[in-house]
């Protein structure tokens, strides 16, 4: 066999072994989201006794003039409440601290209200030009007050894990809530949320999970709908440390979808730098039996 042969075969062979091991990675990586819907699932409440199913304008009485016009805005009376959510986004992630260094990704995600909890399972793309062999897994979640980052190579090599409570749990259970605006029947009252008026444009609003209690500004704009969601401090690892800093999500693009207003697109930043933009692509709901 010549060296074209034997380049060929050698080639053959490398792609052969890549297939394997993307699809052996697939497997296990499977596998875990499914432990992981399992304990999100498991942790569920059903639903408080007594509790309405759909939602009563009559709820939003006395709330603060920009968060009423803002349920006015994306709710109409005996809308029914949403359990759980299920959506994929898809966009890019900068995966540098420092500088511009933006990957693609398409995820998946489930977020149930009682007990509050999601799993986003994403798939990053390091390097393009090698396709799936460059492909990164990541699980971010909050499950039963635990907070839980973790990402791996191919789903099989792992290269960040964190996971626990404090700010960990903290700082997953403050995205969860700033992605309420995808369910929004979830950042009623009735539903345990919090409201204090700032001013005629912004306001407070704070959920408890066990030990964890957080306040969010959500800010509005003139048509009623959210616009912007901030933390003065979320955790974000720095090697093998965690510094806290300023924390910006926004929300555009909103549609009309199951009789409800969502943003269709959702950008987040740390310390004043972009580092997430993505875009809705589906979106499906479980509503309160």
């Amino acid at each position: 066999m010549n060296w074209i042969g034997w380049t060929a075969l050698g080639t053959g062979l490398l792609v052969a072994g890549g297939a394997g091991l993307v699809a052996f990675g697939n497997s296990r990586w499977t596998g875990k989201t499914q432990a992981q819907i399992a304990l999100l699932d498991a942790a569920r409440r059903p639903t408080p006794a007594g509790l309405n199913k759909a939602y009563d304008a009559r709820e939003i009485d006395g709330l603060p003039a920009p968060v009423q016009r803002y349920f006015r805005a994306v709710l109409k009376d005996g809308q029914p409440l949403i359990a759980a959510a299920t959506f994929e986004l898809a966009g890019t992630i900068n995966m540098s601290a420092t500088g511009e260094n933006w990957k693609p990704f398409t995820s998946w995600q489930r977020a149930v209200v009682h007990r509050p909890g999601f799993l986003w399972n994403g798939r990053v793309v390091m390097f393009p030009g090698l396709g799936a062999l460059s492909s990164a897994n990541v699980h971010d979640s909050y499950i039963a007050g635990v907070g839980t980052l973790h990402a791996a190579m191919l789903g099989l090599f792992t290269v960040a894990e964190v996971h626990g409570g404090g700010e960990i749990a903290r700082g997953e259970l403050m995205r969860y809530f700033a992605e309420m605006a995808w369910y929004p029947t979830a950042l009623l009252p009735s539903q345990d949320v919090l409201w204090e008026a700032v001013d005629d444009r912004s306001a407070n609003a704070t959920l408890a999970d066990g030990p964890i209690s957080l306040t969010l500004l959500f800010q509005f704009g003139d048509d009623g709908l959210i616009m912007s969601i901030h933390a003065d401090a979320r955790g974000s690892g720095v090697g093998k440390d965690m510094v806290m800093l300023p924390w910006d999500c926004s929300v555009s693009r909103y549609q009309l979808r199951h009789g409800m207003m969502v943003p269709t697109r959702g950008a987040v930043a740390k310390g004043g730098k972009s580092y997430f933009v993505g875009d809705l692509t589906s979106l499906v709901y479980e509503f309160s039996p």
